[in-house]
Order: structure tokens, then sequence, then C-alpha cells
């Protein structure tokens, strides 16, 4: 198995444009957590009928899928909900994410989380990256990115982990303050870095 490589960072943090970096550019496999948590309440799993009984059909969109803004409007105004939710979702997102972790074939592979270091998925991971920004900045662009209001994006950044304790976790730090030129050289430095890693264990 590839040396695993957590990657994290709060919302609108620009996990995502680090990630497709690491990806086109190096050819390194990414394991998306959250696009395994869209896989297990596709329609027909399981998870979805549970969730369907719990919170009724207005939950679903008219094709059937679930409507993941409604599902955040719930959740986030009660935590009993939250709980509920994570405790049905995080093994099967879990279960998922080992078995595309494990058919990795490049140097290292990437374990893209938003909920990394609160969900306990860092324990996979041989070294966490975390996409840094300002949170005045994380704010403003999540707010324009998915039209949802600043009150919203704030109850999210509230149920992960603060930045300082997120930080603490960190082994290393892209700092997401400037353009996306400034990103990629970073994300380029890391990639050097890691090659050289792994070089250093198996020369």
């Amino acid at each position: 198995m590839s040396m695993i490589i957590g990657l994290t960072g709060g919302i609108g943090s620009g996990k995502s444009a680090a990630a497709n970096h690491f990806a086109t550019e190096h050819g390194i496999h990414v394991v998306d957590a959250d696009l395994k948590s869209r896989v297990v309440v596709e329609p027909g799993k399981p998870a979805l009928a549970h969730i369907v009984d719990r919170f009724g059909d207005d939950i679903l969109l008219p094709d059937g899928n679930l409507d993941r803004a409604a599902l955040r409007q719930r959740i986030f105004s009660d935590a009993d909900e939250r709980i509920w939710l994570e405790s049905l979702l995080h093994p099967l997102i879990r279960e998922e994410t080992l078995r595309d972790l494990n058919s990795a074939t490049s140097p290292y592979v990437l374990l893209v989380s938003p909920l990394l270091i609160e969900s306990g998925q860092h324990h996979l991971t041989s070294r966490v990256i975390v996409v840094d920004v300002p949170e005045a900045l994380q704010l403003a662009r999540t707010a324009t990115r998915d039209q949802v209001s600043e009150d919203q994006v704030k109850a999210i950044m509230q149920v992960q982990s603060q930045r300082e304790a997120r930080l603490s976790q960190a082994h290393d730090i892209i700092t997401n303050d400037r353009d996306l030129a400034h990103l990629h050289e970073q994300v380029n430095t890391l990639h050097q870095q890691y090659l050289a890693m792994l070089q250093e264990k198996n020369p």
C-alpha cells in the first residue's frame, strides 16, 4: 500500500484546488472522503433509506437523490441529529475510503477530508497537510461559492476543527491567501519533499 498523506482544511480553504494539482500535475491518486459521503447515500443504498425514515420524504429531491442542502440545514441546527447522521455515515465512508486507498498505485496517496481530524481519519495517514486560510477570507469565499448565508457558513465552521486545533495536527501547511499560482507552487514543493522521503525509506 502507498504512503497515505492526509489533506484537510476548513470549508472554502482550497482543499480541492490543492488536491486537483497533486492529481493532474503529479499523477497522485486522490481519495476524496466528501465524494465517498455522496456515494454511500446514493439512491438504492441502505443509508439513504435510513435518512428518509428519520427525516421524511421531503429530504429527497424530485429525482430521488438526497437533498444535501435541506439535510445540512436540519443537522446544523440540531446537534443530536448531526450526531445520529455521523454515526450512520462515518463507518460506511471509512469502508469506501479504505477500499479506494488500497487500490492506489501512485508513489503516495492523498486522503482529502474536511473532517480528517474530527473523524479520526488522520490515524490512517503518515502525514497531515493543512490548507490554511484566514477565517474572514474563508467566510467570504464560501458564502459566494455556495450561495449560502454567512451564518450557515459559520455554523459549518463551528463543527469543523477550530483553525488552531487543525494547525496543531499539521506536519505541512499550505497557506492559501494569495492566487492559484502560489498554491500550486507550495503543492509542487511538497510533492518533491514526499518523493525524497520515499526515496530515503526505500533507497
